[in-house]
């Protein structure tokens, strides 16, 4: 393997011409952009404890009246990426997001798709294009790229959320912008979508016969997910990663253009070793505690924590209880790249 050129091999007058019209040598930058390998990867493992954040984000909550904030949110941004560019990966953005008792967050719509996963609180909603959500822990409600969305709290005490959206790819593209939009009227439908889709396998009829929908399903309540995975358990062995997909049930394709979201289940005492994708990830626990290892670096979780794992990266989770299992989110940029035409799984 020959070596290559240096910038400095090249003469001083050479390299300011090239710089005054604005060109570059490739053959000294050509490994930076090109390694062999693996990527060259500034993502760091990173554990955001929910114990930390919550009373900063509810401190949030009373130093900023919703009408100054629009969403009032904590964004979780790895250290490796630069705070300032509000990254969790290179594709997945995460912020957690307050709504108090009787305020609003206002219609808008925007060209990043995003997610609302609930962490804690009753009595929030969220509004889709006239169809009312209801927000429960552990549920996910999608808000696709484009359509008009708001949020509201009719309960007591805070609720929060994680949101996850594929803004760092679109504001990459320069092509993330938002409209604002009146307050929408709710359909005679709460949670319809939920409704017309809740059994795996079965659709309404007249879904063969129509246009599918680009987004027919828009809430997955955790409640159906979890029993779902507890069936799932019963005939994957020990050991074997106990995850379910989250899916346009028309399509069967990921449910998002660009990430992808499922959920795992770890049983009492059980170690997983996922394997090891060129996807970069974030991991939301829903329930339990335990110990995820992201290329030899060991963080300790529990209950509503968030972990962010880089591309290529090795990754061992294992569930610290002996009795009760553990429930985690994932979301990852797998669909991107295999839109892409280079997602890979290894060994």
């Amino acid at each position: 393997m020959s070596e290559l050129g240096r910038l400095e091999d090249l003469p001083l007058e050479y390299r300011q011409d090239l710089t005054a019209n604005n060109l570059v040598a490739l053959w000294p930058n050509l490994r930076a952009a090109l390694p062999y390998a693996i990527p060259t990867r500034k993502t760091k493992p990173t554990l955001w404890r929910y114990a930390d954040v919550r009373p900063r984000l509810l401190r949030a909550g009373e130093l900023t009246p919703i009408e100054k904030a629009e969403r009032r949110v904590l964004v979780l941004a790895n250290p490796g990426l630069g705070l300032d560019n509000m990254q969790a990966t290179p594709s997945i953005y995460l912020g957690l997001q307050l709504i108090l008792p009787r305020e609003t967050a206002p219609n808008h719509r925007h060209s990043p798709s995003a997610v609302r996963f609930v962490v804690e609180g009753e009595g929030g909603f969220t509004m889709v294009e006239g169809e009312r959500l209801p927000m429960e822990p552990g549920d996910l409600i999608l808000t696709p790229a484009g359509l008009w969305h708001e949020h509201g709290h009719t309960g007591a005490g805070p609720v929060i959320w994680l949101d996850a959206l594929d803004l760092p790819m679109v504001y990459g593209l320069e092509a993330s912008y938002c409209t604002e939009g009146a307050p929408q009227v709710q359909r005679n439908q709460p949670d319809g979508s939920q409704t017309r889709y809740r059994r795996a396998g079965l659709v309404p009829y007249r879904s063969l016969s129509t246009p599918r929908e680009k987004y027919p399903l828009l809430r997955f309540p955790w409640r159906e997910v979890r029993a779902a995975l507890g069936d799932l358990a019963q005939v994957v062995n020990i050991g074997d990663l106990v995850q379910l997909a989250y899916v346009n049930p028309q399509t069967g394709e990921e449910c998002m253009p660009i990430l992808g979201f499922s959920a795992i289940m770890l049983r009492p005492g059980e170690t997983v070793a996922p394997v090891k994708r060129s996807a970069s990830c974030v991991f939301h626990v829903i329930e339990g505690e335990g110990d995820v290892e992201i290329d030899g670096t060991s963080l300790r979780f529990a209950q509503n924590d968030t972990i962010a794992a880089p591309t290529h990266a090795k990754i061992r989770i294992a569930n610290s209880s002996s009795k009760s299992p553990a429930y985690l989110f994932q979301i990852d940029d797998a669909p991107m790249q295999r839109k892409l035409g280079f997602y890979e799984e290894f060994g």
